[in-house]
């Protein structure tokens, strides 16, 4: 059975501990977007905790729905 699993192994050009306050944004920042893309490429919702306390899943084509 060929393995259908594909994964990549990257390396960091810096340690998150070494990184300045605005480097540390801007890297939580990168690897949200990343993650979001991902999901969207294999037509998964993104689900989260909105600040009002409410689980959505927002979806690629802009869709929201409340999950809880």
């Amino acid at each position: 059975m060929p393995n259908d699993v594909q994964f990549q192994v990257g390396k960091m050009n810096k340690d998150p501990r070494h990184m300045s306050e605005k480097e540390l944004d801007q890297w939580q920042i990168q690897c949200a977007e990343n993650a979001r893309n991902y999901l969207f490429s294999i037509g998964q919702p993104l689900v989260y905790k909105r600040p009002d306390g409410h689980t959505v899943a927002e979806y690629q084509n802009g869709q929201i729905l409340v999950v809880r």
